[in-house]
Protein backbone atom coordinates (compact mmCIF):
# COMPACT_ATOMS: atom_id res chain seq x y z
CA UNK A 1 0.00 0.00 0.00
CA UNK A 2 1.42 3.39 -1.00
CA UNK A 3 1.63 6.49 1.23
CA UNK A 4 -1.06 8.10 -0.93
CA UNK A 5 -3.37 5.14 -0.27
CA UNK A 6 -2.80 5.44 3.50
CA UNK A 7 -3.45 9.20 3.29
CA UNK A 8 -6.74 8.51 1.51
CA UNK A 9 -7.71 5.99 4.20
CA UNK A 10 -6.98 8.53 6.95
CA UNK A 11 -9.05 11.17 5.15
CA UNK A 12 -11.93 8.74 4.70
CA UNK A 13 -11.58 7.76 8.39
CA UNK A 14 -11.92 11.44 9.32
CA UNK A 15 -15.32 11.29 7.62
CA UNK A 16 -16.15 8.31 9.89
CA UNK A 17 -15.93 5.74 7.08
CA UNK A 18 -15.79 2.44 9.00
CA UNK A 19 -14.62 0.39 6.01
CA UNK A 20 -11.70 2.76 5.45
CA UNK A 21 -10.85 2.61 9.17
CA UNK A 22 -10.95 -1.20 9.09
CA UNK A 23 -8.60 -1.28 6.09
CA UNK A 24 -6.31 1.32 7.73
CA UNK A 25 -6.16 -0.89 10.81
CA UNK A 26 -5.32 -4.00 8.80
CA UNK A 27 -2.60 -2.20 6.83
CA UNK A 28 -0.88 -0.36 9.70
CA UNK A 29 -1.60 -2.19 12.95
CA UNK A 30 1.46 -4.47 12.75
CA UNK A 31 3.84 -1.53 12.42
CA UNK A 32 2.11 0.50 15.13
CA UNK A 33 2.04 -2.54 17.43
CA UNK A 34 5.81 -2.86 16.92
CA UNK A 35 6.26 0.78 17.94
CA UNK A 36 4.15 0.30 21.08
CA UNK A 37 5.93 -2.94 21.96
CA UNK A 38 9.36 -1.34 21.50
CA UNK A 39 8.48 1.54 23.83
CA UNK A 40 6.52 -0.40 26.46
CA UNK A 41 8.50 -3.69 26.47
CA UNK A 42 5.35 -5.60 27.46
CA UNK A 43 3.09 -7.40 25.01
CA UNK A 44 -0.10 -6.93 27.02
CA UNK A 45 0.54 -3.22 27.52
CA UNK A 46 1.39 -2.86 23.85
CA UNK A 47 -1.87 -4.54 22.81
CA UNK A 48 -3.89 -2.22 25.06
CA UNK A 49 -1.94 0.78 23.85
CA UNK A 50 -2.55 -0.18 20.21
CA UNK A 51 -6.29 -0.29 20.84
CA UNK A 52 -6.17 3.16 22.44
CA UNK A 53 -4.00 4.45 19.57
CA UNK A 54 -6.62 3.44 17.02
CA UNK A 55 -9.33 5.12 19.09
CA UNK A 56 -7.21 8.28 18.91
CA UNK A 57 -6.75 7.86 15.18
CA UNK A 58 -10.53 7.49 14.76
CA UNK A 59 -11.17 10.67 16.76
CA UNK A 60 -8.23 12.72 15.46
CA UNK A 61 -8.16 11.72 11.81
CA UNK A 62 -9.63 15.10 10.88
CA UNK A 63 -6.40 16.72 12.17
CA UNK A 64 -4.29 14.91 9.61
CA UNK A 65 -3.01 17.27 6.93
CA UNK A 66 -2.40 15.65 3.57
CA UNK A 67 1.10 16.54 2.38
CA UNK A 68 4.14 15.07 0.71
CA UNK A 69 5.25 13.72 4.09
CA UNK A 70 4.66 10.08 4.89
CA UNK A 71 1.27 9.47 6.56
CA UNK A 72 2.75 6.50 8.40
CA UNK A 73 5.00 9.00 10.25
CA UNK A 74 1.89 10.71 11.60
CA UNK A 75 0.48 7.35 12.73
CA UNK A 76 3.79 6.28 14.29
CA UNK A 77 4.02 9.59 16.17
CA UNK A 78 0.57 9.01 17.66
CA UNK A 79 1.51 5.47 18.71
CA UNK A 80 4.89 6.45 20.13
CA UNK A 81 3.55 9.42 22.07
CA UNK A 82 0.70 7.37 23.48
CA UNK A 83 3.08 4.60 24.60
CA UNK A 84 5.33 7.17 26.29
CA UNK A 85 2.29 8.67 28.02
CA UNK A 86 1.43 5.21 29.38
CA UNK A 87 4.94 4.86 30.81
CA UNK A 88 4.68 8.28 32.44
CA UNK A 89 1.30 7.37 33.93
CA UNK A 90 2.87 4.28 35.56
CA UNK A 91 5.42 6.31 37.50
CA UNK A 92 4.90 6.87 41.16
CA UNK A 93 3.47 10.27 41.88
CA UNK A 94 5.85 12.83 43.28
CA UNK A 95 5.97 13.07 47.05
CA UNK A 96 3.57 15.46 48.69
CA UNK A 97 5.17 18.84 49.35
CA UNK A 98 4.09 18.64 52.99
CA UNK A 99 6.46 15.69 53.43
CA UNK A 100 9.32 18.15 52.96
CA UNK A 101 8.46 19.72 56.30
CA UNK A 102 9.86 16.64 58.04
CA UNK A 103 13.22 16.91 56.29
CA UNK A 104 15.82 18.41 58.59
CA UNK A 105 17.94 21.31 57.40
CA UNK A 106 21.58 20.14 57.45
CA UNK A 107 22.84 23.70 57.97
CA UNK A 108 23.81 24.61 61.51
CA UNK A 109 21.27 26.59 63.49
CA UNK A 110 21.81 30.10 64.88
CA UNK A 111 23.24 28.83 68.17
CA UNK A 112 25.72 26.53 66.44
CA UNK A 113 26.72 29.38 64.11
CA UNK A 114 27.37 31.66 67.09
CA UNK A 115 29.47 29.00 68.84
CA UNK A 116 31.38 28.27 65.64
CA UNK A 117 32.03 31.97 65.12
CA UNK A 118 33.37 32.25 68.67
CA UNK A 119 35.58 29.17 68.17
CA UNK A 120 36.86 30.61 64.90
CA UNK A 121 37.86 33.84 66.64
CA UNK A 122 39.68 31.88 69.36
CA UNK A 123 41.57 29.79 66.79
CA UNK A 124 42.64 32.87 64.82
CA UNK A 125 43.72 34.59 68.05
CA UNK A 126 45.84 31.55 68.97
CA UNK A 127 47.31 31.40 65.45
CA UNK A 128 48.38 35.03 65.86
CA UNK A 129 50.37 34.01 68.96
CA UNK A 130 52.55 31.67 66.83
CA UNK A 131 55.60 32.89 64.93
CA UNK A 132 54.60 34.23 61.50
CA UNK A 133 56.18 31.44 59.45
CA UNK A 134 54.80 28.73 61.78
CA UNK A 135 51.28 30.22 61.62
CA UNK A 136 51.52 30.41 57.81
CA UNK A 137 52.57 26.75 57.69
CA UNK A 138 49.64 25.70 59.92
CA UNK A 139 47.18 27.72 57.81
CA UNK A 140 48.64 26.21 54.62
CA UNK A 141 48.49 22.63 55.90
CA UNK A 142 45.18 22.63 57.75
CA UNK A 143 43.11 25.38 56.13
CA UNK A 144 44.33 25.27 52.52
CA UNK A 145 45.18 21.56 52.32
CA UNK A 146 48.79 22.02 51.18
CA UNK A 147 51.16 19.07 51.56
CA UNK A 148 54.10 19.03 53.97
CA UNK A 149 56.48 18.88 50.98
CA UNK A 150 54.92 22.00 49.40
CA UNK A 151 55.18 23.87 52.68
CA UNK A 152 58.79 22.77 53.26
CA UNK A 153 59.75 23.96 49.78
CA UNK A 154 57.97 27.31 50.16
CA UNK A 155 59.54 28.01 53.57
CA UNK A 156 62.97 26.69 52.51
CA UNK A 157 63.30 24.06 55.24
CA UNK A 158 63.78 20.27 55.14
CA UNK A 159 60.65 18.12 55.17
CA UNK A 160 61.29 16.75 58.67
CA UNK A 161 61.73 20.30 59.99
CA UNK A 162 58.34 21.23 58.53
CA UNK A 163 56.76 18.23 60.27
CA UNK A 164 58.33 19.34 63.56
CA UNK A 165 57.10 22.93 63.05
CA UNK A 166 53.56 21.72 62.47
CA UNK A 167 53.53 19.25 65.38
CA UNK A 168 54.89 21.85 67.84
CA UNK A 169 52.57 24.55 66.47
CA UNK A 170 49.54 22.30 66.99
CA UNK A 171 50.64 21.61 70.56
CA UNK A 172 50.90 25.38 71.20
CA UNK A 173 47.45 25.92 69.60
CA UNK A 174 45.94 23.27 71.88
CA UNK A 175 47.50 24.90 74.96
CA UNK A 176 46.19 28.29 73.86
CA UNK A 177 42.67 26.95 73.24
CA UNK A 178 42.58 25.22 76.63
CA UNK A 179 43.23 28.51 78.49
Amino acid sequence: MTPQDISKLIVRTSMKDRAAFDLLYRQTSAKLFGVCLRVLNDRGDAEEALQEVFVKIWTKADRFAVSDLSPISWLVAIARNHAIDRIRARRKPAADIDAALDVADPAPGPEAMAVAGDESERIHHCLDELEKDRAAAVRGAYLKGESYAELAERHGVPLNTMRTWLRRSLMKLRECLER
